[in-house]
């Protein structure tokens, strides 16, 4: 056993050792590397050929403060940036029956269409709720001190008005000093795919004994007072979070490091399976896990890499950023379900398909917050590291003893405060971590994480409590006994 800990914990050593080698390696030479950046992320107006010489000195001079101050300029819509976020909101949409495979292979036979139910009855009531209320809680205009938006664009209102009966289309605009923008209708469905998967993710640790009628009304409650607030805190540029300088590219608090806690929350008043830990709870099938993982690869691709449209210094959903974000996001999964399986090979005996799919689902939520920040150097190292961290969040269930079924805090909660943290220390692209010599955008994802998990564990508290007081959360014994496809739905998945 000794000499199976030495061998985790010189992974580890290796993998901290290589991060400076990494972050080195990737940082452009002074001089021409670091303008060519500069200038691709914020290109300055060619003069007029037609200016006279002392006018073009005059405006070479002028140049620095017309630089700081650029004026906001009309939004023109840009069909591919548009072809490319509906592209990504579909990917993302694919993202949740991937999750739903991927849950349901993992449980026991009588309650695998209850696992998948979770995952796709959230596409209903999420999308029903963000169209309503949802959207313009987390996007409206600030109403109150960078915490929640207002209620001005319920049903969608102000996405399209009417001129001469013809119909025109509200455009988003992320910067308002580059023209490009897409409608404003692709980038409210494109955030109701990440509104729906989140609350979907905490399933995993509710599965197999939660009931059915509690758990529509969790995902209900839950979006609304949880995710929606966070979204506004962290992507909104009147959001508190998004003020102070937090970083968070495509999730990482808002999503994983949210769902994770939250779920470890639930499980407080939800309590332990029946036969748990005694019992072998083993996953009934292996195989629709796996698809389940590809499906979650796949998918995640428009996760990260049409989250370019909301990435610092950019204006372009379909642009470089994009392409960063879809590198780191090929790379840090692939690094992850490596070093989860050897380090499941080193502790366990055997390298299983389980460990390597977990792996890389783990790589995925760690590279998250961190995809368009970091070169692939750094994707690397955080795909290593979220193997042997999550791993090891995993194994943290059997010491703790509580019953996070699914390890959704394990992944989730774990990989998502990692990958924050880790933002804040290799971050390169649009701004700079600690690697870089930036200790204060550290500090900062440090009080992105303590604020969006301490928010997240309160108030789903408060919600669990409620549901637990009133209707119930949890199953019956014998009904838990048959199995939630019976006693919930009626079904049985296996005839």
């Amino acid at each position: 056993m000794k000499i199976k800990l030495s061998l985790i914990n010189l992974l580890m050593a290796v993998t901290i050792v290589m991060a400076p080698v990494a972050v080195l390696a990737e940082e452009p030479a002074k001089g021409t590397e670091s303008v060519a950046a500069e200038t691709t992320l914020a290109p300055a107006p060619a003069p007029s050929a037609s200016a006279a010489a002392p006018e073009a000195a005059a405006s070479a001079a002028a140049a620095p403060a017309e630089a700081a101050t650029p004026k906001p300029v009309d939004p023109v819509l840009n069909t591919g940036d548009t072809a490319w976020m509906l592209i990504s909101a579909a990917l993302v949409l694919f993202m949740i029956p991937g999750l739903a495979f991927f849950y349901g292979g993992m449980v026991r036979s009588k309650n695998v269409l209850s696992t998948l139910m979770h995952s796709f009855v959230a596409m209903g009531i999420v999308a029903v709720q963000w169209a309503i209320i949802g959207y313009s809680l987390a996007f409206g205009p600030d109403a109150f001190m960078g915490l929640i938006g207002n209620t001005s664009k319920a049903l969608l209102n102000g996405l399209i008005t009417f001129k001469d009966g013809n119909p025109v289309y509200t455009l988003f605009q992320n910067v308002t000093t580059e023209p490009g923008s897409i409608p404003e209708y692709v980038f409210a469905m494109y955030q109701c795919m990440f509104a729906i998967i989140t609350v979907a993710l905490i399933s995993g640790a509710l599965a197999e004994r939660i009931k059915f009628s509690a758990y529509c009304l969790f995902v209900l409650l839950w979006t609304t007072l949880v995710y929606d607030p966070l979204a506004h805190w962290v992507w909104m540029v009147d959001g508190w979070l998004f003020k102070k300088g937090a970083l968070d590219f495509a999730g990482g608090t808002v999503v994983h490091l949210s769902s994770g806690i939250s779920a470890l929350a639930a499980i407080m008043f939800l309590g332990k399976r029946h036969g748990f830990p005694q019992e072998r709870m083993a996953p009934h099938n292996l195989p629709l896990t796996m698809l389940g993982v590809g499906m979650l690869w796949f998918g995640w691709y428009g996760f990260n890499a049409g989250s370019a449209i909301v990435g610092v210094n950019c204006s372009d959903a379909a642009g470089g950023l994009a392409g960063l974000a879809f590198a780191t996001t090929t790379i840090a999964p692939a690094a992850a379900g490596l070093s989860w399986m050897i380090a499941e090979w080193i502790h366990a005996g055997k390298p299983s398909a389980l460990g390597f799919g977990s792996g890389v689902v783990a790589g995925l939520v760690v590279i998250t917050p961190a995809a368009g920040f970091v070169q692939p150097g750094a994707a690397l190292i955080l795909g290593l590291v979220a193997g042997v961290v999550c791993y090891g969040g995993v194994l943290l269930k059997a010491k703790m003893k509580y019953d996070d079924s699914l390890d959704a805090f394990g992944v989730h909660g774990i990989g998502g405060t990692t990958g924050a943290i880790l933002t804040g220390v290799f971050a390169t692209v649009g701004a700079t971590g600690l690697m870089s010599g930036n200790f204060k955008q550290f500090v900062t994802q440090i009080i992105a994480v303590v604020a969006a998990g301490a928010y997240a564990f309160i108030v789903t508290l408060i919600i669990a409590f409620v549901l637990d007081k009133t209707i119930g959360l949890r199953v019956e014994k014998d009904d838990e006994i048959v199995g939630l496809d019976q006693t919930q739905h009626s079904e049985s998945a296996y005839n």
